[in-house]
């Protein structure tokens, strides 16, 4: 009966073990899914042909003849919208716009100001984001210089030309109810309103959107503040932080595991050392963010500003005690018969540590520094104080001792709250989510390899 009883258990705990790990893929997939697909749009999308001129102007790629045709072709279609809009503006300054006879000039030229002016300016600048910059601008800023560079935001900037987002108000205490109205009806009777229908008409021939693959967003450097080019600063960024922790994360923890197991012996101190270090694990990581800012940079002096080593060493104060923890579980591991075999070959202990009992642990030591890797590779808060810039340049090796960087979860988090375009730069930030998580996942993925194929030369 005991023996049933024990079987019915194992298979009852099986089957929940199983149905929580399948829970868990499920909630993964159903978290991690959506932003995987929306970050693919970074890579594949429709680009219009201002995306090719942008791309030959700012990054010197593409057909250079077949560019200026197409962006001749386009001209031609985009031409009447422009001209209207300046037809109008001049007839206003002219003050002929509405103007009875023996009303003088400047009295209808206020008249029609006051009536047009502010549509008017807010149409042509959704006019601009949509197709460009008017020939009389003379546009500085690289957002200035091209309209919609993607097929599905000159789509959401075509809607905006189109019409005028309206907040009803039927009781003050309730907030108002959106509703889009033909802009078309604050231009009757203009030659501004013919331009509506012909937009609508030739948007397609205006934008010329093709499908577009963009492998070079993991190697292009940005361009105004993100909104073009590609993601290379972060990765790179990312990378320097990444790195530099596990240079001074990986020495110190696993020689402290040695000296844990192997030295220590079991005493007051030692169970204190282990309480803290398990401690250290569970801060919280906005607190070693000011602990670097307050000790690498303001107290010992590492940099007189931001840096990628003061990021290194908060972050390898971050991922310490996972590193210490995983390497002594993994040390303890290791059969006692290995030890105790060297040591009656009459080899010494720090021999015996160095020649059989590492290699022996190193599946699970590796485990545990490439999963503190990604953890560091992921982390925010940390480097917010000391490491991080939204909008650093592209670090050299020599910089990184005294400057600070971009990194990946950084700017993503500055993209989502603080950029001015935001609502146009979804497909941006969601390359970064993508670009950030893939990264992670395939630490673990070789840190699961390099165990396996490790735990199989070590058994022979």
């Amino acid at each position: 009966m005991q023996l049933e009883t024990r079987k019915l258990l194992d298979r009852a705990f099986s089957g929940l073990s199983v149905i929580s790990v399948l829970l868990m893929a499920g909630a993964l997939i159903i978290i991690l899914g959506p932003m995987m697909i929306r970050g693919l749009d970074a890579f594949f999308f429709r680009g219009t042909t201002d995306w090719r001129i942008m791309m030959m102007q700012e990054f010197a790629r593409g057909d250079i003849d077949a560019v200026e045709a197409e962006r001749a072709a386009i001209w031609e279609v985009r031409r009447p919208v422009f001209e209207a809009i300046e037809k109008f503006e001049a007839e206003i300054e002219e003050g002929n716009v509405g103007r009875e006879p023996g009303v003088p000039r400047a009295l209808a030229r206020i008249e029609a100001q006051a009536q047009y002016g502010r549509p008017l300016r807010d149409l042509k600048q959704h006019v601009r984001e949509l197709l460009g910059p008017f020939p009389s601008d003379t546009p500085v800023m690289p957002r200035s210089k091209y309209g919609a560079t993607r097929w599905d935001l000159a789509l959401v900037h075509f809607q905006n030309v189109m019409y005028v987002e309206k907040y009803t108000h039927t009781d003050p205490t309730q907030m108002g109810a959106l509703s889009y109205e033909p802009r078309s009806e604050q231009f009757v009777g203009t030659p501004v309103e013919e331009i509506f229908p012909y937009i609508e008409e030739n948007l397609r021939a205006m934008m010329n959107p093709k499908f577009t693959f963009y492998p070079q967003f993991l190697t292009d450097s940005s361009r105004d503040a993100n909104i073009f080019g590609g993601i290379w600063p972060e990765i790179l960024g990312t990378t320097y932080l990444a790195i530099g922790a596990m240079v001074f994360a990986v020495p110190i923890g696993v020689i402290a595991a040695i000296y844990l197991v192997e030295y220590a012996g079991d005493n007051r101190f030692v169970r204190l050392l282990r309480s803290c270090v398990s401690t250290l694990a569970g801060v919280p990581s906005i607190v070693f963010g000011l602990f670097g800012l307050a000790f690498f940079i303001n107290g010992i002096g590492v940099s007189t500003g931001r840096s990628v080593l003061a990021g290194s060493l908060t972050l390898a104060l971050l991922v310490l005690p996972v590193i210490i923890r995983a390497s002594e579980e993994a040390i303890r591991a290791v059969p006692k018969s290995y030890k105790e075999a060297a040591l009656s070959l009459g080899a010494s202990k720090w021999r015996t540590v160095l020649t059989v009992l590492l290699p022996a642990a190193l599946p699970g030591i590796l485990t545990g520094i490439i999963i503190s890797l990604g953890r560091a590779a992921g982390e925010t808060a940390p480097i917010i104080f000391t490491a991080a810039w939204a909008l650093a340049p592209t670090l050299r090796p020599s910089q990184v001792l005294t400057e600070g960087t971009r990194a990946l979860p950084w700017n993503i988090y500055n993209i989502a709250t603080e950029h001015e375009r935001v609502e146009f730069m979804r497909h941006i930030q969601f390359g970064m989510v993508f670009t950030l998580v893939t990264l992670v996942l395939s630490l673990n993925a070789i840190a699961l390899f390099l165990r396996a194929r490790i735990s199989k030369r070590l058994r022979g």
